[in-house]
């Protein structure tokens, strides 16, 4: 049996290779995140997109460094012209807002390749049941069936 598919949004790199935070919820995230890591990633099949390895590139040095080396290995999708249009369909029906293009892009690419999981921490626009009918809605008219969006919470043992 094929495993399932997962595209790890970069939030949950990020999450997963930053220092210890001092705030109690964002520690428990990136524990919980690297609990994930070590016990189900090897159940899916992982994917990123160069959207995902531009943004993981970013920033500090160091930081990007060891989010970079995370990510070594897992398969590329392409951000093809299709996932693209899906993603500006995105903001145009104002299922994720405009300042949230690059988030409707890691949706948009994860859709168009049929993913069955978006993998991400990034609750403010992108794992964020408020949009989600929006989202599912936009993805569905365009003839794609939505990935589920989820933290590494729902997507647990």
């Amino acid at each position: 049996m094929a495993k399932e598919s997962v595209y790890i949004e970069t939030s949950l790199v990020s999450y997963l290779t930053a220092r210890p935070n001092r705030d109690l919820v964002i520690a428990a995230h990136q524990q919980l995140t690297k609990e994930w890591w070590e016990n189900r990633r090897n159940d899916f099949d992982l994917f990123i997109s160069q959207v995902v390895m531009e943004e993981a590139s970013a920033g500090n040095p160091e930081a990007a460094a060891r989010r970079v080396t995370a990510l070594e290995g897992i398969p590329f999708l392409d951000v093809s012209n299709a996932a693209i249009k899906l993603a500006d369909k995105l903001v145009k029906t104002h299922a994720l807002p405009k300042k949230a293009a690059q988030d409707a892009l890691h949706i948009g690419v994860a859709c168009v390749h049929g993913i069955d999981y978006v993998l991400t921490w990034n609750c403010k626009h992108i794992a964020n049941a408020q949009m989600y009918s929006a989202i599912d809605k936009t993805c569905r008219d365009a003839g794609y069936v939505t990935p589920i969006i989820c933290t590494p919470v729902e997507l647990g043992e």
